[in-house]
């Protein structure tokens, strides 16, 4: 998880404004922070919420997609899993799916 982080932190100062964004320190924020990168044809968002991370990857190549998501509390794993669809996905539906697992975790977010 380190290097997927530092990846993201600097592929946003690369690919952004030069600027640092602003870390969150607090060990138990309320606040739900997400960061959505674009990786090849697909693209990539983490969110946190203090010590929670939500991860979800859509992998497009030319023959197939896959779809990775993970739930982590602390460092213990609640939801790891993956899907292949046996065609690329559209950016439409790359952008769709990635905002439809942003408002799901922030709709399951409110409730706890």
């Amino acid at each position: 998880m380190f290097w997927r982080s530092l990846t993201l932190l600097l592929a946003l100062i690369l690919l952004g404004d030069g600027s640092v964004p602003s870390l969150s320190l607090a060990a138990e924020s309320d606040e739900l922070q997400v960061a959505v990168s674009k990786k090849g044809l697909g693209k990539e968002v983490v969110i946190t919420q203090g010590a929670k991370e939500w991860f979800m990857l859509i992998e497009v190549t030319p023959e197939n997609t896959v779809v990775v998501r993970q739930e982590k509390d602390h460092d213990k794993y609640l939801v790891d899993e993956s899907e292949t669809h046996d065609r690329p996905l559209v950016p439409a539906e790359v952008d769709a799916a990635i905002a439809d697992y942003v408002n799901s975790v922030k709709a399951r977010a409110k409730k706890k």
